[in-house]
C-alpha cells in the first residue's frame, strides 16, 4: 500500500501545473458522488449576499463539476491548451490567465445576475472550469492570433477560433446555459486583455501572484534551524554574479522569441527557439 501511494505522488509530481488541476478536478467529480450533499458549499451563488458568507467560492467552483460532458469537454481543452501554453510561457504565467479567469467569470455571472435579474431569470449557482479554461484559450488567441493549427485536413488561424468560441458564448446568454455563458465571456476577457497588455510589456497579474505568494507563506513553518555561517566565493562583476548576467540573457533572448511569435506566429521560429522556448517553460 505505501509503495502504490509513493507511486502516485510520484507520477503527481511529475506533471505539469496544468495536469495537476486535471487530477484534481477530476478527484473532486467522483468525490460527488459520495459529498453531494456537502458540494453546494462550493458553488458560487449569483446572490452577492450569499457570496459574502462563501467568498471562498470564487475559486472553489472552478473545481466542481456534476456531469462527465462537462468535465470530459474541459478537461479535454485544459490538456491540449495547456501543453501549448506551457511549450511558451513560465507556470506561474499559467496559473495566473487560469485563476484570474475563473475569477473575472464568477465576477461577471454576479454583476450580471445583480444588475439584470429579470433577464437572466432570479437566483442562479455557478459551478465548473470553463470560464478559467476559456481564458487560457483567448489568451493564445489574443497572443499569436495569426499563429496556424492544424485542424484535420486544413489549417485554422488561431484568432478564427477565438472569435467563433466568442460568437457561441455571446448567443448562449440568451439560451438555457445563460450563467455559464456569462462566466465563459468573464473568462475571455480577461485572457483578452492580459494578453494585448503582456504584448506591451506589462503583466497584470503580478498584483494576484504576490498575494499568493503572501497568502501561501502563511501556512509555511516559521521555525528555523540554528544559524550557520556559510562563506561563499563567487565571482562578481559590477555587483552581478555570472548566473546573474546568464538569468538576464535568457529573458531577453525569451522576450525577442514571443516577439516575433506576436508578429509572425509560432511557425516562423526555428526548431533551436523552439527548443530553447521549450526548456524555458519547464
Amino acid at each position: 500500500m505505501n509503495s502504490l501511494a509513493q507511486d502516485i505522488k510520484d507520477k503527481f509530481s511529475n506533471l505539469n501545473v496544468l495536469e495537476k488541476i486535471i487530477v484534481i478536478n477530476t478527484a473532486i467529480f467522483l468525490l460527488t458522488f459520495v459529498l453531494r450533499s456537502y458540494t453546494h458549499w462550493l458553488e458560487l451563488p449569483s446572490d452577492f449576499s450569499d457570496f459574502i458568507l462563501k467568498p471562498w467560492t470564487l475559486i472553489t467552483y472552478a473545481f466542481l463539476h456534476y456531469d462527465f460532458m462537462h468535465i470530459l469537454f474541459n478537461m479535454l481543452w485544459l490538456y491540449f491548451l495547456g501543453r501549448m501554453f506551457l511549450s511558451l510561457f513560465n507556470t506561474k504565467l499559467a496559473l495566473n490567465v487560469y485563476f484570474l479567469g475563473a475569477i473575472s467569470g464568477g465576477v461577471l455571472f454576479m454583476l450580471a445576475y445583480t444588475l439584470f435579474p429579470s433577464f437572466f431569470g432570479g437566483y442562479s449557482r455557478l459551478l465548473g472550469a470553463s470560464a478559467a479554461v476559456r481564458a487560457l484559450l483567448i489568451f493564445l488567441c489574443a497572443y499569436m492570433p495569426r499563429q496556424e493549427i492544424r485542424f484535420f485536413t486544413f489549417s485554422i488561424k488561431l484568432w478564427y477560433i477565438g472569435a467563433a468560441i466568442i460568437i457561441l458564448d455571446i448567443m448562449g446568454l440568451f439560451g438555457g446555459n445563460a450563467g455559464g455563458s456569462l462566466a465563459h465571456l468573464g473568462g475571455g476577457l480577461l485572457g483578452y486583455l492580459y494578453a494585448k497588455q503582456l504584448t506591451k510589456g506589462q503583466d497584470i497579474g503580478k498584483g494576484f501572484e504576490r498575494f499568493i505568494d503572501g497568502f501561501m507563506t502563511l501556512f509555511k513553518s516559521s521555525r528555523k534551524g540554528p544559524l550557520k555561517t556559510v562563506h561563499k566565493r563567487k565571482s562578481k562583476v559590477g555587483g552581478y554574479t555570472k548566473s546573474d548576467f546568464n538569468a538576464f540573457n535568457n529573458q531577453k533572448k525569451i522576450d525577442v522569441i514571443l516577439d516575433k511569435i506576436g508578429k509572425s506566429g509560432y511557425d516562423s521560429l526555428t526548431e533551436e527557439e523552439k527548443e530553447f522556448l521549450f526548456r524555458a517553460g519547464k
